[in-house]
């Protein structure tokens, strides 16, 4: 029976506030706090899916909206803006599970946006970034420049980045991640996209992948808590 989703409201400062969920089940020996993408906010079902497979995994998740997605806008915040939901996020996180570990990451631009935060300033608690896809350029315009404030991640990171995926050239993800000194721990899974939808021909299905990034996602928190 999968956990009940907590609905919250999260403050933002300066009397602004932005919608959040909680997944936390009884068992629950870390948190992550799973920022969304910048195309489908925390309600998107990967998300919902991940949560739910993280929980049966004794893993808790807190999503949250990014405030362009509340608001209704499709156009991403600016990065000060998200860095600053994502602090608050983790804010929300220690108030609603005090002494669980801490860790953050998220989907896409949630992940970027995640790991920018930490790069300005370490957020508080944080044990290690999960990127559930690193948008490391523009499809079709191969480049590391997105990947430059991750030096200045001082933290455990795991990237999981799919074969077929066209905002992360497999190489170039192997070049980043091979430059972080041993922070860097990448799952490379076979014939995903940046959706990580596969093929039907791979002999795979969706939820077969969901299935390996939740039990890749679980063991490498274990490891670093």
């Amino acid at each position: 029976m999968p956990t009940p989703s907590i609905p919250l409201t999260i403050p933002l400062g300066a009397g602004a506030t932005t919608s959040g969920l909680l997944v936390a089940p009884a068992s629950a020996r870390a948190c992550y706090v799973f920022a969304h993408g910048a195309g489908g906010g925390m309600n998107h079902a990967f998300m919902a899916e991940m949560a739910d497979g993280l929980a049966q995994r004794g893993i808790a998740t807190l999503r949250f909206q990014f405030p362009y997605m509340e608001h209704g806008s499709k156009r991403p915040d600016a990065p000060a803006v998200a860095q600053a939901a994502v602090r608050a996020a983790v804010e929300e996180a220690s108030r609603q599970l005090p002494g669980l570990p801490l860790f953050a990451g998220g989907k896409s631009y949630g992940g970027r946006m995640t790991s920018q935060a930490q790069a300005a300033q370490p957020l508080p608690g944080v044990r290690g970034i999960v990127f559930v896809g690193f948008p490391l350029h523009p499809a079709g315009k191969p480049s590391v420049e997105r990947a430059k404030h991750l030096a200045d991640v001082a933290l455990p990171m795991l990237f999981l980045q799919g074969t077929r995926d066209e905002l992360a050239e497999l190489e170039l993800i192997r070049q980043t991640t091979s430059k972080l000194e041993g922070r860097a721990t990448l799952h490379v899974v076979d014939g995903a996209d940046h959706s990580f939808h596969v093929l039907v021909r791979s002999g795979r299905t969706d939820a077969q992948v969901r299935e390996e990034l939740l039990d890749t996602i679980a063991r490498w928190i274990d490891g670093v808590a």
